[in-house]
C-alpha cells in the first residue's frame, strides 16, 4: 500500500516576514534531502521571531508525485512559486543522468537572474548543472557522482573533498547528510551563529563539522594487471608500510632502473611512488583508528609509516581536513 502525503503550500503553513524558501518536488522525490530542507527551513520556530524563513513547496510536474519510501506527494502549487522565492532548493535528483525538464531549468535561470539564491543537495547538482547555473563555477556533489557530472559538464570546477560549496548565489552540498551542513551554513549567514547553533541543537547535530567528504571515501584500489612484475611488489609494499621504502630499493626488487620503475609504477597505479605510499599509509592509519581503539596515536603513526604523530597529523589535516583524534572519535567502532 502506498501512503499519500499532503505537502501544504506556504499560505497554509506558517507566515513570517523572512526569506522565502521554496523546495522543489518531483516524481521520484528524494525524501531524505527534502526532509532536510523542510526540517531546517520549514518547521515553525517561534523562538526565532517574525523574521524567520517562510517555506513553500513547488511541484515541477502534475501530481500525485511518487517519492522514495513508497510515498505519494500532492503539491498545490507549481513553478510559479519560483517567481517569489529568495532561496530555491533542489533536493537529490531522481537519477544523476535523468533529463531535467526545460520549464524547470528556464524557471531556475529566471529566478537566479532576478536575485534568488539556488541550492542543490547531493545529486540535485544535476538540476543546477542542466540549468547552466554552474558553468564556470566551483561546485560539489556526492563523490559517487563527480565523474558523471564532470563528463557531461566539463566547464564546472568540481571539488569532491568538501561538504559544501558557497559561491554566493549558488550553493551546492555533497552527500545527502552534507545537506544539513550547508543548510546550517545558510542559517548562520542569514541569522548568525546563535541561530544556527539553536537549530543544530534541535536537530541534535554539531553546528559545524570538521573536514570534508574525503574522509568518507573508501580508498580506491589501483588496477593491477595480472602477471606483471609490479603486482607482487605492490603487495610487498602494502605489507611493509611501516618501513622506509626508498625508490632505489623498490626499483632493485622490480629488476628495473629507477627511471623505468617510476614510469611503469605510475602507469600501473595512476600515482607516483610517493603519492601511492602516502595514500596507502593514510588508508592504513584510518583502518587502525576505526578498529584499534586501544592502540595509541603514536603507535598508529609508527605502524602506518608516518614515523611521528606530528607527521601523521599533518597529512590528515592536508588530505582529510581533520585530525587523527577527531577521525577516531567520529568513526571508531
Amino acid at each position: 500500500m502506498t501512503d499519500s502525503v499532503k505537502i501544504m503550500p506556504e499560505s497554509d503553513v506558517h507566515r513570517t516576514g523572512g526569506p522565502h524558501v521554496v523546495a522543489l518536488a518531483y516524481d521520484g522525490l528524494c525524501t531524505f534531502e527534502f526532509g532536510i530542507a523542510y526540517e531546517i527551513f520549514g518547521l515553525s520556530r517561534p523562538e526565532m521571531g517574525e523574521g524567520w524563513y517562510r517555506f513553500s513547496v513547488a511541484g515541477i510536474e502534475p501530481g500525485p508525485l511518487r517519492a522514495a519510501g513508497g510515498l505519494t506527494v500532492a503539491v498545490d502549487r507549481g513553478l510559479e512559486l519560483l517567481d517569489e522565492a529568495d532561496l530555491i532548493i533542489a533536493p537529490g535528483w531522481r537519477a544523476i543522468d535523468a533529463p531535467v525538464p526545460e520549464p524547470l531549468t528556464s524557471a531556475l535561470r529566471a529566478a537566479h537572474e532576478r536575485g534568488a539564491r539556488v541550492m542543490s543537495l547531493c545529486s540535485g547538482v544535476a538540476v543546477l548543472a542542466a540549468a547552466g547555473l554552474l558553468a564556470g563555477r566551483r561546485a560539489t556533489t556526492h563523490w559517487r557522482y563527480v565523474a558523471s557530472i564532470a563528463e557531461r559538464y566539463p566547464d564546472i570546477a568540481l571539488d569532491a573533498d568538501v561538504l559544501y560549496m558557497d559561491e554566493g548565489s549558488i550553493l551546492t552540498a555533497a552527500g545527502s547528510a552534507a545537506g544539513i551542513d550547508l543548510c546550517l551554513h545558510v542559517v548562520r549567514g542569514d541569522f548568525g551563529p546563535d541561530a544556527a547553533n539553536s537549530v543544530a541543537r534541535r536537530l541534535v547535530v554539531p553546528p559545524h563539522r570538521e573536514g570534508g567528504q574525503a574522509q568518507f571515501i573508501a580508498a580506491p584500489v589501483p588496477e593491477e594487471r595480472e602477471g606483471i612484475r609490479l603486482g607482487p611488489l605492490i603487495e610487498w609494499m602494502r605489507e611493509r608500510l611501516s618501513e622506509d621504502q626508498p625508490i632505489s630499493l623498490l626499483a632493485d626488487k622490480a629488476g628495473m632502473s629507477m627511471r623505468t620503475f617510476q614510469r611503469r609504477f605510475e602507469a600501473t597505479t595512476g600515482d607516483s611512488v610517493g603519492e601511492w605510499l602516502l595514500k596507502e599509509r593514510l588508508r592504513h592509519a584510518r583502518d587502525l583508528l576505526e578498529k584499534e581503539l586501544a592502540v595509541s596515536l603514536d603507535d598508529i603513526a609508527a605502524a602506518s609509516g608516518f614515523g611521528t604523530l606530528a607527521t601523521m597529523r599533518h597529512h590528515f589535516r592536508n588530505r582529510l581536513g581533520t585530525s587523527p583524534s577527531a577521525y577516531r572519535k567520529s568513526f571508531g567502532l
